[in-house]
């Protein structure tokens, strides 16, 4: 999830479930922080229907949102890929997967599913059309590990899309600092199996890497 500037310096805790993972994490968004990334302007910003697009999502896919947060991703990825379609919304902040558990309850989607990942493994299932990853990968600990079992769960023509904000600053991200080169995500996206498909820059204040795997 993104981290915005107001919140960045907090001090954050580790869950039990966390804690326990081989590879500790970087600190998080804290969950009781949710409200800021509901913003009235992202959509104008974030251009969902636009990301989507980019990775081909489309009625009847099955993707997954790693880093979901609080699902606001999630479902719009649900409405896209529609009754036939399937979502793994995956975090590993329990209170996240509660806070997206009752937003999908809510707004009476059904083909949501929820998963506890840990920081180096998404446990996610196998034969994913797309997997989106926005705002979450300055807070992975090691990439290159997570990337290449996010790859494994893909279908051999799936697609990868990392979505993070620019160097250029500007937007709700957090601190320049605290920024990735796409140069870095697309190192080490490469070391993970994953080739380029392409850069987009249509986004106001992030880029946009997607990735299939090699063959």
């Amino acid at each position: 999830m993104m981290r915005p500037l107001a919140v960045v310096l907090a001090v954050l805790a580790v869950s039990p479930a966390a804690a326990q993972d081989r590879v500790p994490h970087r600190p998080l968004f804290p969950p009781q922080d949710l409200g800021i990334l509901e913003g009235p302007d992202r959509d104008a910003w974030q251009m969902p229907d636009e990301v989507m697009d980019a990775l081909g999502i489309a009625d009847g896919a099955t993707v997954a949102d790693l880093g979901a947060g609080g699902g606001w991703f999630t479902v719009r990825l649900a409405r896209r890929v529609g009754p036939s379609g399937r979502v793994y919304a995956q975090d590993i902040q329990p209170q996240m997967i509660e806070s997206i558990s009752r937003r999908v309850s809510r707004e009476g989607l059904t083909n949501v599913s929820t998963v506890l990942g840990t920081a180096d493994d998404p446990r996610l299932p196998g034969a994913l059309d797309a997997v989106l990853i926005v705002g979450t990968y300055p807070e992975i600990s090691d990439p290159v590990t997570l990337l290449r079992r996010v790859a494994a769960a893909l279908k051999p023509d799936g697609r990868i899309g990392i979505v993070d904000f620019t160097l250029e600053g500007g937007g709700p991200g957090p601190p320049l600092e605290e920024r990735i080169e796409p140069a870095e995500v697309i190192a080490n996206a490469g070391r993970a199996g994953l080739r380029l498909l392409t850069h987009e820059r249509f986004l106001r204040y992030q880029y946009l890497l997607v990735f299939t795997p090699r063959s």
